[in-house]
C-alpha cells in the first residue's frame, strides 16, 4: 500500500532536513560524466561519485538511496556491480545509465530504471525523484514499476516482430499483468503520492 502522509502533506518516511538529504551514488568510468551528474544533483542530494566497479561496491551502504550506474566499465561491469549490491542485501533503487543499447539480456538484471546515454539534466533529476518516490512503496509496487521499466525499455528497441518472437518478452508481459492485478488499488493513489513527494523535494 501507499504509505499515509502526515497532516502537513509530507509523504511518510521522507525527511527533508538538510542533514538527512537523500544520498545518490553516481558511478561511471568517465569521471567527467560522473562529476556532471553530481553537479546536476548537488544542493538537493548528498551525492557520492566513484569511477570503477570495486569503488562503487565499497561506496554503497545503508545510507545510499539511489545508484546511477554505468553498465560498461573496465574490470567490473555495471551488471556485476548491480549483482553485488543485491547480494549484499541493500534496499537501494538502481538506474542503469549507459550507452549500451538494451536487449533481452536486461530481463534478469535487478535494476529499477534503464536510461540510455546521452541524457539531460532533467532525465537524471526526474529519474532520481521517481526512484526516491518508489522507495516508499511496498514490494509489489516496486516490482511492478521495475517490470514496467524493463518492458518500456525493450519496446523502444525491439520491433513488433521481435517482441512477438520473444518468449522472455511475453513472460515479462505476464509478470506485469500479474503484478498490476495485485496492486491496482495502490496504483490509483500513486500519481498523487508522487506529486506530493516532488513538491517536498523541490
Amino acid at each position: 500500500m501507499i504509505p499515509d502522509s502526515p497532516a502537513d502533506g509530507t509523504p511518510s518516511g521522507v525527511d527533508t532536513t538538510e542533514e538527512d538529504r537523500p544520498t545518490v551514488l553516481a558511478v561511471d568510468d568517465d569521471e567527467d560524466l560522473a562529476d556532471t551528474y553530481a553537479i546536476w544533483l548537488d544542493g538537493d542530494y548528498d551525492v557520492r561519485t566513484t569511477y570503477d566497479g570495486e569503488s562503487a561496491i565499497d561506496a554503497v551502504d545503508s545510507d545510499v538511496d539511489v545508484v546511477l550506474l554505468d553498465r560498461r566499465m573496465p574490470d567490473m561491469s555495471g551488471g556485476d556491480v548491480l549483482d553485488a549490491i543485491r547480494e549484499r542485501g541493500y534496499d537501494v533503487r538502481v538506474s542503469m545509465l549507459t550507452a549500451v543499447e538494451p536487449d533481452e539480456d536486461i530481463l534478469d538484471m535487478p535494476f529499477d530504471e534503464y536510461l540510455v546515454k546521452p541524457v539531460t539534466r532533467d532525465d537524471v533529476v526526474d529519474t532520481v525523484e521517481n526512484l526516491l518516490a518508489r522507495s516508499e512503496y511496498d514490494d509489489d509496487l516496486q516490482a511492478y514499476f521495475a517490470v514496467s521499466a524493463k518492458l518500456a525499455t525493450l519496446e523502444a528497441q525491439l520491433t513488433p516482430d521481435e517482441r512477438d518472437e520473444s518468449a522472455a518478452y511475453r513472460d515479462l508481459q505476464r509478470r506485469k499483468a500479474d503484478l498490476e492485478a495485485r496492486v491496482q488499488d495502490s496504483l490509483d493513489d500513486v500519481e498523487g503520492f508522487e506529486d506530493a513527494f516532488r513538491e517536498v523535494e523541490n
